[in-house]
């Protein structure tokens, strides 16, 4: 195993990038059979950044789920590791290459506990969404390749049947921050990560509405009051405001999901009733 220089500390083993996917905590008995999360990226000491503070931090600290870093720059060709070059045909930019990425492939995968989805964080990919989110935290883990320049060489994607993913309409530098943002939204559904499982079961998009207005202390806030309703103590009447206010906010902002929802719930998404 060839290991970089070593970065900062995180609970008892110190981030350092490794051809060998390793996990960024100490195995615990747990550790073993946890949902873990392996990235290859360019950038490897960028992990666990914001996953490891939180909730998500004390739970990769506890071994309900494992991080492991993959440095692509170990794979790289010649005395300088190159793991780009200039596109065929011409063009801007430059294009990661299939060689290079397909032996950190081969390498990431054969150190898994069992079949990880293989997921390239791409504009042009499937919208991620909650769905998807709870199909992943339900299997044993999955592997993420952070693109960079002006992405992969397309025969790679063909020849892994990599799942191409997009946080959005919208181009970052890389994909490291998205692949933050998909695995933190994963590992909360794991349970015991979150500590009250409820949490997830009534946010949005959990049941396929947006989640219902929030409100805590102090009961009125530069003359804004709470709603009578959710000081009266009468739970059914609660509940069914909430409906009403998810149901409203989905209408209202979400067209797309509210139409999926009466779709479901054999509703006319545009009726006339009051929510």
């Amino acid at each position: 195993m060839t290991k970089g220089k070593a970065s900062k500390s995180h609970g008892r083993l110190s981030i350092s990038a490794s051809a060998q996917p390793r996990a960024l905590i100490t195995p615990t008995p747990s550790l073993k059979d946890a949902w873990t999360a392996q990235v290859m990226t360019l950038f490897p000491t960028a992990f666990p950044g914001v996953l490891g503070e939180s909730l998500s931090g004390k739970a990769l600290q506890n071994g309900l789920w494992a991080l492991e870093t993959v440095d692509l720059r170990l794979y790289g060709e010649g005395k300088h590791r190159n793991v780009d070059d200039t596109p065929s045909g011409g063009g801007a930019g430059m294009v990661m290459r299939a060689d290079v990425l397909g032996r950190a492939i081969d390498k990431t995968r054969a150190g898994a506990v069992g079949r990880y989805p293989l997921i390239y964080l791409s504009p042009r990919g499937k919208s991620f969404d909650q769905a998807m989110a709870q199909q992943w935290a339900r299997g044993p883990g999955i592997t993420l390749l952070c693109g960079r320049f002006e992405g992969v060489d397309e025969r790679l994607i063909e020849e892994y049947n990599i799942q191409e993913v997009s946080l959005g309409d919208f181009i970052l530098t890389g994909g490291e921050i998205a692949a933050q943002a998909l695995i933190d939204a994963t590992v909360r559904l794991i349970p015991r990560v979150l500590g009250n499982q409820v949490s997830t079961e009534e946010e949005s998009f959990s049941e396929g509405l947006l989640e219902h207005p929030q409100y805590t202390r102090p009961a009125v806030w530069r003359g804004r009051a709470v709603p009578d309703i959710l000081l009266s103590g009468h739970h059914g009447k609660i509940t069914d405001w909430r409906q009403a206010q998810s149901e409203r906010l989905t209408k209202e902002r979400r067209p797309d999901l509210w139409r999926a929802y009466c779709a479901v719930h054999d509703r006319d998404p545009d009726e006339d009733q009051e929510l």
